[in-house]
């Protein structure tokens, strides 16, 4: 009997919106942590410690969806597979549209890898989440031994989701300077996915005595160090522009959560350093910039600004595809007052028992600039660099620049089987030689028409038609994820493109007689050969079949308004629309309802009494409302539903003041 997963579903954390938008090719926002062990790794072993390790962190069984004002996370029920490390580190988790899950478990030689999308958690809750797989798997591994338990047994999953932003939002307005342009690294960047990875082994006592002569942290020297290797590359004649440093801050440390999601800001260090300037002008300014009260401050005041505009009632009703492309075009435009990052993991605690079996953690993140991570495990710290950049002057120039300060550093040879693999990239390669042969046709039926027949223009006519082609393969290209979008996506173009064509030759109405009824009919039943060829559930496949059966106004608003002269396709469309719209109402619904009921609390009835006596309290919808919010739920589509659930879950804090439902519905719409 299959086992029906669990709906349960979250909004994604504030720090991690911009990620789903801004990961790409260049920066897939996937980061790993390690931990090298002294003996090889036992691959059976260490999927059932995953296996284990799951059953006490159920966050980490979420996939990403999307929806039509947010970003989300579902709970499934999909198995986390460990497998033998092969692709190149950090290499893409995230694939819009897929149903999967958001971190990976390889294994290496002795070394346990744990990648994870960084919208799923941050360091410190994917580092809880690999100090307890490696236990697991010891404990299985030696089942002589006595382990001491590394995870929090009090700690329930409801403490590993709390939303801890809006916990701690105060709402209080500071002012902040202006970020500055900030110098860009110079030099050839890599392609894609590619990236160098560099890994300094040190001594983390003798770190910690070179900081605490100098009077700072430990995380101060080391981007002191960075931005100093930085500012050695940069010609005399360009220092005009800061090196500005980008510091994550774990929020943990400031503001208590025991939260497993994103809970962490930064703070940025601008770093303006003369001709002449020395360590010791790097080691002040980033000291006096970490000092506890003044980066409290800062981190505190850049929270509230987020949370501020994640509250905004107007920017929560825009839809999710216009959020995108701002917070694409942010996270361009911020990144240019960002010269590097640096972040500090810190220190890695296990009980003593344990020392005899691991070597050391390491830790290092994907990036589309130069990125230096550090953690430390007893004595052992590892610097992990990782940059877009062909050339290695800058980690040349941080280990010269340690060993000045007497710090012994190693360089780890690099020992990843997938970093030299070329991405294969066939169907990239397709829609390119498609393409340039699109323009080929197009550039030769324009010589044709000047050379045979300049008296008629016919090539424009190739020209539009080769574009609708060109754009037609495209979209599918790129919804290639979801075969049923791709399906409503072509639908669409195909229904735009057909009046096009028809008013550009004369408007005969073919378009509308003809042409938009039978795309809507084939639409429907390529959808339904598609959900069950891809073996989808109701709940995956009902709102496309939704929109499908929908589309059918189209016809019906034409034939209404007179624009359609041949009746009978319009008619038989509209007619075969209602009656798919009504079978998938009443045959799927109870299973759709099965898988959803937590996600959409309405269906069962509950939250609709609490709508209605809201609405008596408010003095208007009463009678209206809950009725129209049922209709909505039941006909209408994920979006709608998206809306409703916020709704819902914002009617049971009643205490905000708040009395029209519409107006809670748009603050909860982000």
């Amino acid at each position: 009997m299959k086992k029906e997963h669990s709906s349960r579903w979250r909004k994604l954390d504030n720090a991690a919106q911009a990620f789903p938008a801004a990961t790409g090719k260049k920066d897939t926002r996937v980061f790993r942590f390690y931990c090298q062990l002294k003996e090889d790794i036992q691959a059976d072993l260490l999927q059932k410690a995953l296996e284990e390790t799951m059953e006490h962190y159920p966050v980490f069984s979420m996939v990403l969806r999307k929806g039509l004002f947010w970003f989300y996370l579902e709970q499934r029920d999909l198995p986390a597979k460990v497998e033998e490390e092969k692709r190149p580190p950090c290499s893409e988790i995230y694939v819009p549209d897929h149903k999967t899950l958001l971190f990976q478990v390889s294994y290496y030689k002795t070394r346990i890898n744990f990648e994870v999308f960084h919208a799923l958690t941050d360091g410190t809750g994917a580092m809880l989440f690999l100090k307890e797989l490696v236990s697991n798997y010891l404990i299985l591994r030696h089942p002589e031994e006595t382990f001491s338990k590394v995870s929090e047994d009090m700690l329930t999953e409801t403490d590993f989701e709390e939303d801890s932003f809006s916990q701690y939002y105060t709402g209080k307005k500071s002012e902040k300077e202006k970020s500055r342009p900030a110098y860009q690294i110079k030099g050839e960047y890599l392609e894609q996915e590619k990236m160098e990875i560099t890994e300094i082994l040190l001594s983390a006592e003798a770190v910690h005595k070179c900081a605490k002569a100098h009077g700072v942290s430990v995380t101060a020297y080391l981007a002191a160090a960075l931005v100093y290797a930085v500012y050695e590359e940069i010609p005399k004649s360009r220092l005009k522009k800061p090196v500005s440093l980008m510091v994550p801050a774990n929020l943990r440390n400031f503001f208590p959560s025991a939260s497993m999601t994103n809970f962490w800001s930064w703070i940025e260090i601008a770093c303006d350093l003369g001709p002449e300037a020395s360590f010791e002008d790097a080691l002040q300014i980033t000291g006096a910039a970490m000092q506890k009260e003044a980066l409290k401050q800062e981190i505190s005041t850049r929270m509230n600004d987020l949370v501020r505009i994640e509250r905004n009632p107007v920017l929560s009703a825009v839809p999710l595809e216009i959020k995108n492309l701002a917070l694409m075009a942010g996270t361009t435009l911020g990144g240019r007052s960002i010269t590097t990052v640096y972040s500090n993991i810190g220190r890695i605690q296990m009980p003593p028992e344990y020392e005899t079996y691991i070597e050391r953690f390491g830790f290092f993140t994907s990036t589309d600039k130069v990125q230096m991570c550090s953690c430390s495990y007893g004595d052992s710290m590892v610097l992990g660099i990782t940059s877009k950049i062909a050339d290695s002057n800058i980690e040349r120039n941080l280990m010269h620049l340690l060993q000045k300060e007497g710090i012994v550093c190693e360089q780890e040879e690099n020992d990843f089987p997938g970093q030299k693999e070329q991405p294969h990239g066939t169907a990239k390669l397709g829609l390119k030689i498609f393409s340039f042969t699109c323009i080929a046709a197009v550039v030769l039926c324009w010589m044709m028409n000047f050379l045979a027949t300049p008296q008629m223009w016919w090539a424009g006519y190739a020209t539009a038609g080769v574009f609708c082609a060109w754009l037609l393969i495209r979209v599918g290209y790129q919804k290639r994820k979801n075969p049923l979008k791709n399906s409503m996506w072509q639908l669409i173009f195909i229904m735009i493109g057909a009046i096009l064509w028809d008013y550009a030759t004369g408007w005969i109405g073919w378009s509308v007689d003809f042409a938009i009824p039978l795309a809507v009919l084939l639409n429907g039943a390529t959808m339904q050969i598609l959900a069950r060829a891809y073996k989808m559930e109701v709940s995956e496949y009902l709102f496309y079949l939704m929109q499908s059966g929908a589309a059918g106004i189209v016809p019906a608003i034409l034939w209404l308004t007179g624009t359609v002269r041949i009746t009978w396709p319009s008619v038989i469309c509209v007619g075969l629309s209602v009656l798919y719209l009504i079978g998938l109402f009443f045959f799927p619904r109870k299973r759709f309802y099965a898988g959803n009921a937590e996600k959409f609390p309405g269906m069962k009835g509950k939250v609709i009494e609490k709508i209605r006596r809201a609405g008596k309290k408010s003095g208007c919808w009463s009678l209206f409302l809950p009725a129209l919010l049922k209709l909505v739920c039941v006909c209408g589509g994920k979006a709608w539903r998206e809306i409703y659930c916020a709704f819902s879950s914002q009617l049971q804090e009643s205490h905000d003041g708040i009395s029209s439902p519409f107006l809670i519905a748009s603050r909860t719409a982000l």
